[in-house]
């Protein structure tokens, strides 16, 4: 294993932390109706977020999904505002009208999220063509779960970025489960990294519990998008510790 400084492993941990002990924070409210907006809990998954992140400078460009307070959180978003988002409040990030699953920080680099499945994939591919084009060195990240393979904006985005060469990291949260069907009935193919290899982007497959094997592969693929190489494609298998909206377990 490399040597990492003990200041760098505790930011890595205190982001986890950080991110789990908001998350389940909003179990309760949510079960007590205070909370109403769908919220998608990020427990479990918080060493992709965190790893990834860690890579990045408060430059680069983040996009996000319905799970994707994590994302914000390791981006350097408030703890505060996300809070005041979800309770529908005008001191939310989205001054309390995107709730939940619209979260954004632009100042941070956090784009924005959205609820559609794959909806922000190809507006990441847009930020890191303007990056290209402005002759910038920002690198463009979207985060997507397992199931947006299932949409064809994926694999147009995926052609798109490797016939420019764009700076940019497409992340797939694999966490075994479409909603609520397991990722086995609904792939024929499980190994999702496959899908970019045709487009001929480097793809890797990490364990998402694994926040220093996820640092170390997201900040080659940077470095990789940062001098010019062109797209990464990194899937992550992890594991969400509660239900695919709200805290069921």
């Amino acid at each position: 294993m490399k040597n990492y400084s003990k200041e760098f492993l505790i930011d890595l941990y205190r982001t986890m932390v950080r991110i789990r002990l908001c998350e389940e924070s909003l179990v309760e409210p949510i079960l007590k109706g205070e909370i109403r907006c769908p919220v998608h809990l990020y427990s479990g998954e918080e060493a992709v977020a965190a790893g990834v992140c860690a890579a990045l400078s408060e430059q680069d460009y983040v996009f996000g999904n319905h799970r994707s307070h994590g994302h914000y959180l390791a981006k350097g978003g408030s703890m505060g505002e996300l809070i005041a988002e979800i309770y529908g409040k005008e001191a939310g990030c989205s001054r309390g009208r995107g709730g939940s699953m619209h979260i954004i920080e632009p100042k941070k680099g956090m784009m924005g999220a959205a609820p559609i499945v794959g909806g922000t994939i190809s507006l990441a591919v847009g930020a890191a063509l303007a990056s290209r084009i402005r002759k910038e060195r920002k690198v463009s990240v979207s985060f997507f779960g397992d199931g947006a393979t299932g949409e064809g904006v994926l694999y147009e985005s995926l052609n798109f970025a490797a016939l420019k060469s764009l700076p940019m990291v497409f992340v797939c949260e694999n966490n075994l489960y479409s909603t609520h069907m397991s990722i086995k009935e609904c792939r024929s193919n499980l190994p999702i990294f496959y899908i970019a290899r045709p487009f001929g982007i480097p793809a890797f497959r990490v364990n998402g519990n694994d926040v220093l094997k996820i640092y170390e592969t997201a900040k080659e693929a940077v470095d990789s998008c940062r001098e010019g190489r062109g797209p990464v494609f990194i899937e992550c298998l992890t594991y969400r510790l509660r239900g695919h909206v709200g805290p069921d377990d």
